[in-house]
């Protein structure tokens, strides 16, 4: 008569219990990130606060009461609004040109092989390194050497060509990842070349462009090294908001900041809800 070994063992030992997380173990990774963030966040904050002071002089450094004045009055230096205007257009302009040109570069370098491809990764990440002094005392002498005057239309050829790498970066990265099945499902049911690309690859690379433009856009606007360079005689808002800094900065400057980062936000966020729109999250 046989024994069943598994009834005599009895029935198999439970695993041990597992470590109990210890109790009042802090996560420092959380609050450090809290930290950054607040960090990189107090100078917006302080800017939007002080947007709604009341300062009795030209200094807005010390908050003295709450006012919807500067609101109201947010166009009353014409110099400080033709400094905007320049700024705006300038980067539109560089969001635009450099969206367009970095798309097809990003395009063309995630996804053909050719002569050269290796050359040209090289120079766009050395445009992203190199320092702003180097790249304006540059583009500065390659203005002169061609008898070119500096003004407005070199200041938008400057921000087009340090901006173009950022935007290539971005949707060369998109299109590595794009599944080519998709594409090929479109061809095998008979849609040519550019209906391909606009309504299938365009759409899946819309949310990189919009996001390389945005960046363009930004790396535009709040430039100040290069454009110090290159702008001749035209003034944009930073350069503007340095000249004043001598004789003190008017509440209006933090006003135009703070409608600026709101603008800048909200269009963000609309990038992100049609990236989820089209991702189907």
């Amino acid at each position: 008569m046989t024994t069943d070994v598994r009834t005599a063992a009895g029935p198999p030992a439970a695993p041990p219990p597992r470590r109990a997380r210890r109790r009042g173990r802090t996560d420092w990774g959380r609050y450090y990130t809290w930290a950054v963030l607040a960090w990189l966040f107090a100078p917006i904050a302080f800017m939007v606060a002080f947007s709604f002071n009341d300062p009795a002089g030209r200094h807005n450094t010390t908050w003295q009461g709450f006012t919807l004045h500067w609101y109201r009055n947010a166009f009353a230096y014409p110099d400080l609004n033709d400094a905007m205007a320049n700024s705006l257009t300038i980067a539109l302009l560089t969001m635009v040109v450099a969206g367009g040109l970095g798309t097809l570069l990003g395009l063309a370098l995630g996804r053909f092989s050719f002569r050269g491809k290796q050359l040209t990764n090289l120079v766009m990440f050395a445009a992203i390194s190199a320092p702003e002094v180097v790249l304006g005392a540059a583009l500065l002498s390659t203005f002169l050497m061609m008898n070119v005057t500096t003004g407005y239309w070199t200041t938008v050829v400057a921000h087009v060509m340090f901006c173009v790498s950022f935007v290539a970066i971005t949707v060369r990265a998109r299109v590595i990842t794009l599944d080519p099945r998709l594409e090929e499902a479109a061809r095998d049911l008979g849609a040519g070349p550019w209906q391909t690309f606009r309504l299938v690859t365009l759409p899946m690379l819309f949310p990189a462009i919009m996001a390389g433009g945005l960046l363009a856009f930004a790396l535009s606007i709040d430039d100040y090294i290069i454009t110090t360079f290159v702008s001749g005689d035209v003034t944009t808002f930073p350069l503007w908001i340095w000249g004043a800094t001598r004789v003190g900065i008017p509440p209006q400057v933090n006003v135009m900041g703070t409608l600026l980062f709101a603008v800048g936000l909200i269009m963000a966020v609309v990038n992100i809800a049609l990236a989820r729109r089209r991702g189907g999250g």
